[in-house]
């Protein structure tokens, strides 16, 4: 039985950060927040398909990425974002209640029959 690669893996991704951290080439923890949001979302319509949860999911954590990132830098105000999220995040759910987009884990030729 071979070891598993789980401690290599974490330290060459421990010694990577380390190493871009100490070469000031790391962004900002904000800037990293908002890029590992935003790329969750797209990887998650990527790897899942477009079904009924991803369509409500992924855009809110792609929106949840970009709303931390104009808070920081930009400088808008919370409540502002938590609004427009707040309305994503109901048309949205709205638009996935439609019979056209699939249930999640019935695939579009399940939808079709």
């Amino acid at each position: 039985m071979r070891p598993g690669a789980t401690f290599p893996l974490l330290l060459i991704v421990l010694g990577t950060l380390w190493f871009l951290h100490s070469t000031a080439l790391l962004p900002d923890t904000t800037t990293l927040l908002a890029l590992m949001l935003a790329g969750a979302g797209v990887a998650l319509i990527a790897i899942d398909g477009v079904n009924k949860s991803t369509l409500v999911a992924s855009p809110l954590m792609v929106y949840a990425g970009a709303a931390v990132w104009l808070y920081r830098h930009w400088g808008l105000q919370l409540s502002h974002l938590l609004s427009l999220g707040m309305v994503l995040a109901g048309l949205l759910m709205l638009i996935a209640r439609s019979d056209r987009i699939p249930d999640k884990g019935r695939g579009a030729d399940a939808h079709e029959r």
